[in-house]
């Protein structure tokens, strides 16, 4: 079986794991941080913005059982992928949107997939959502691990504070 690795950036990284962590194939699903400029960076570096890094998720998966393909669109039902600012009530460069490609057929199905939906008419703006080479990543503290999982209360508390729900469902519903 060849494991392989889908990296995203979807605003929160504590909103993005448990959307892809419970799929057939999916073997993992890693809060950290990417694309930036400090090695080992923490949460309070990169929440300050100055670090560079998208708060992100590494996803590891088996591609007989769930495919890229899968997994990319399941990233853009999570997102509002015109917004270049951040996501929802989330703003500031590392809650940008990026797809994080690991080799050249990622790069070919990401760019496509966005193709597609920036010709779907779904979305008046254009797409913000970069296609990004990937770079090192760096895990999140320990903390932010299954957060949906670990702190229930607080990430559904976040999360319906967010707006991204909302969005989810009128946009992509």
């Amino acid at each position: 079986m060849a494991i392989k690795k889908a990296t995203f950036a979807g605003g929160c990284f504590w909103c993005m794991v448990k959307p892809f962590d419970q799929w057939d194939g999916v073997h993992s699903v890693i809060s950290g941080y990417i694309g930036g400029h400090v090695e080992n960076p923490t949460y309070e570096q990169v929440k300050s913005g100055t670090t560079g890094h998208y708060e992100a998720v590494e996803i590891t998966y088996d591609p007989e059982k769930i495919s890229y393909e899968t997994i990319v669109d399941l990233f853009w039902k999570q997102i509002d992928p015109t917004d270049a600012g951040g996501q929802f009530d989330d703003r500031g460069d590392q809650y940008r949107t990026a797809i994080f490609y690991h080799d050249e057929k990622q790069k070919e199905l990401a760019e496509t997939a966005k193709q597609e939906l920036a010709a779907s008419g779904k979305f008046s703006k254009p797409i913000a959502t970069e296609i990004l080479p990937a770079s090192p990543f760096f895990h999140a503290e320990d903390y932010h691990q299954d957060f949906y999982k670990t702190h229930k209360a607080e990430y559904e508390e976040d999360r319906a504070q967010s707006g991204r729900d909302e969005f989810i469902n009128a946009v992509w519903n």
